[in-house]
């Protein structure tokens, strides 16, 4: 079972907050706010490995060869895929994937399974707090900061350490 989630990743996430005065308005210079990159990030539940799929944008397309990608790191296993309820992840051209994917196949032999989370509750997905850790990393280091592959590196380094553990993570077990 993997629980998914896509984060975008921008040059501005390094800055947190500031404190100013309530009367006066704070500007933050951003140097390239055209800096950005995707991520899809798939959290085994079982294994609590956090796997993530860097894109260049959030759509269809990248949503099934993030798919094809979670089926490489787990050959052979059927996989249940719970995310949110993104307009490419309902999609004509996802459906048409899992359709071809699963064809002839009863339901219990499906190799892909997707179920959705509640409507805007991010709060029921632990890799959002995944994410969050991740982004405050950076914001903690914003120093080192000096250019977006800096940023990127950053962020990848906190996911690729695995250093979460978040109550969320225990709420879906059979003894939750």
């Amino acid at each position: 079972m993997f629980m998914v989630d896509e984060c975008h990743l921008l040059w501005g996430d390094i800055f947190g907050y500031v404190w100013g005065k309530t009367s006066e308005r704070i500007s933050v210079p951003v140097v390239n706010a055209r800096d950005k990159q995707t991520y899809f990030g798939g959290l085994d539940y079982k294994t609590k490995e956090f796997l993530i799929f860097p894109a260049k944008t959030a759509n269809s397309e990248t949503t099934v060869s993030f798919l094809e990608y979670l089926q490489s790191q787990r050959p052979g296993a059927k996989l249940l895929i719970v995310w949110d309820g993104a307009s490419y992840h309902r999609s004509q051209h996802i459906r048409n994937y899992l359709d071809s994917l699963n064809h002839e196949l009863e339901t219990e032999q499906w190799l892909i399974t997707c179920e959705r989370f509640a409507p805007n509750a991010p709060e029921q997905n632990p890799v959002e707090d995944i994410w969050l850790q991740a982004k405050r990393l950076i914001r903690e280091f914003y120093f080192f900061c000096h250019s977006f592959s800096v940023v990127k590196g950053l962020f990848e380094l906190a996911i690729d350490c695995q250093i979460f553990d978040f109550p969320k993570l225990h709420e879906y077990g059979v003894f939750s």
